[in-house]
C-alpha cells in the first residue's frame, strides 16, 4: 500500500487515544449518574429507574455523536500533520529512483527542521556528492579517451607507414615512437598510483622520519628543473621536529606537490617550503608564485581527475589526480591536507603526528 506508512501513524495516534476517552467518560457517566440520581430520588421521593434510564440514553447518545465528530477531526488534523511529516521520505523515494536512473538533478524539499528534516538534509549532501563523482567520472572518461587518443593514433601512423614503408625506420622515428610509448605509461603509472593510495590505508610501515632532511633530498633532485624555470626557492624551517609517518608514502606525497610546485609556478618565479608545529602534529607548506585558483574551483582540487583548465595538455598540467593521491596518502597516516589560493600565490599544505 503506497501510503500505509501513514495509515499506521494515524492508527496508533489516534484510534487508541479516542477509544481511551470514550471509555473513561462512558464508565464515569454511569457511575456518578447512578449515585447523583439516587441521591436526589431519595431526596424528593422520585422513583429513579425510568428517569435514570432516559439521562443515560441520551448521554450515550450525544457522546457517541461527539466522539464520531471528534475522530474525524482528529482523523483529519493527523493526516494533514503527519503527510506534512512524511512528504521528504516519499520524496527520497522518487528522488531515490531518479537517482537510480542516472538523474542526480532533484533535491529533497525540506519544510521541517526535526529529525525528517535532517535526514532530508544528509540526503540533498549525499545527492550533490554522488553528482559530484558522477560528474568527475563522465570527466575522467572523457580525459582518459583524449589522452589515449593522441599518442595511439601516432603509434598506429607512424607503424602503418612503417610497415608500408612510406616512411624510413630512422633514430628519429624511434624516439618519437618511444615518446609515444613513454606517454602511455606514465598514464597507466598515475592509475596504478591511484589504486595504491586507495588501499594506503590497509598497508601501513610507521616509523620516525624527518620531513626537513627529506624535502632536502627533493630540493636536490629537483634544483635542475627550478633552475631551467629560473624558480626561487625559500625554504623557512621552523620546525625539524620528527613525524610517525610511512616515508614512502610520505615522500610519493611530497613529490606530487614538488611537482604542482614546479609545473604551475611561472618562469622567474619562486617556491617557499616551510615546517611549523603545534606540539602534538607538524604542518608542511607548499607556496608558490602564479595565478592562485579561484574560489570556485579552489573546494574541488583533491577531487580525482579535477583540473582547473579542462582545456590544458597532460604535458602542461597533468591528468589531475596528484593531489587526490597525497591526499589519500595523508588522510591514511592520520593527517589533514588543505590549500589557500589568491591572486599572487597558491598554498597546500598537509599535516601529520609528530613522533
Amino acid at each position: 500500500m503506497k501510503h500505509r506508512l501513514l495509515w499506521k501513524l494515524l492508527l496508533i495516534n489516534i484510534v487508541p487515544v479516542i477509544l481511551v476517552i470514550i471509555l473513561v467518560i462512558w464508565l464515569a457517566i454511569d457511575h456518578l449518574a447512578a449515585g447523583y440520581f439516587m441521591e436526589l430520588m431519595d431526596q424528593y421521593a422520585i422513583s429513579p429507574t425510568e428517569i435514570h434510564s432516559m439521562f443515560l440514553s441520551s448521554i450515550h447518545h450525544y457522546l457517541l455523536w461527539a466522539s464520531l465528530v471528534a475522530l474525524v477531526v482528529a482523523a483529519l488534523l493527523s493526516f494533514l500533520l503527519t503527510r506534512r511529516v512524511l512528504r521528504p521520505l516519499s520524496q527520497m523515494s522518487i528522488i531515490t529512483e531518479k537517482i537510480a536512473a542516472g538523474d542526480f538533478t532533484s533535491r529533497v524539499d525540506i519544510q521541517t527542521s526535526d529529525e525528517v528534516g535532517d535526514l532530508g538534509k544528509a540526503f540533498n549532501r549525499m545527492a550533490d556528492s554522488l553528482g559530484r563523482v558522477e560528474q568527475l567520472r563522465k570527466n575522467m572518461v572523457a580525459d582518459l579517451a583524449h589522452e589515449l587518443r593522441t599518442p595511439l593514433t601516432n603509434l598506429c601512423g607512424y607503424l602503418e607507414a612503417l610497415n608500408d614503408q612510406v616512411l624510413p625506420p630512422s633514430q628519429e622515428t624511434l624516439q618519437i615512437l618511444q615518446q609515444e610509448s613513454q606517454h602511455l605509461v606514465h598514464l597507466v603509472q598515475d592509475l596504478q598510483q591511484l589504486a595504491r593510495a586507495d588501499a594506503a590505508e590497509v598497508i601501513l610501515n610507521r616509523s620516525q622520519v624527518s620531513p626537513v632532511e627529506e624535502l632536502g633530498r627533493m630540493l636536490t633532485l629537483y634544483a635542475q628543473q627550478f633552475l631551467d624555470k629560473e624558480i626561487t626557492v625559500h625554504t623557512d624551517f621552523a620546525s625539524s621536529a620528527l613525524l610517525m609517518a610511512d616515508r614512502d608514502k610520505l615522500l610519493q606525497a611530497m613529490r606530487n606537490l614538488f611537482e604542482n610546485c614546479w609545473q604551475y609556478t611561472p618562469v622567474k618565479g619562486w617556491v617557499r617550503l616551510a615546517t611549523v608545529d603545534n606540539g602534538t602534529e607538524m604542518q608542511v607548506s607548499f607556496v608558490n608564485s602564479g595565478p592562485g585558483i579561484s574560489p570556485a574551483d579552489l573546494p574541488f582540487i583533491f577531487e580525482r581527475f579535477f583540473r582547473t583548465d579542462r582545456s590544458r595538455s597532460r604535458e602542461a598540467g597533468g591528468f589531475g589526480i596528484g593531489l587526490s593521491i597525497t591526499k589519500q596518502l595523508i588522510e591514511a597516516q592520520g593527517g589533514r591536507v588543505g590549500a589557500r589560493s589568491d591572486a599572487e600565490a597558491t598554498i597546500v599544505w598537509f599535516t601529520l603526528p609528530m613522533a
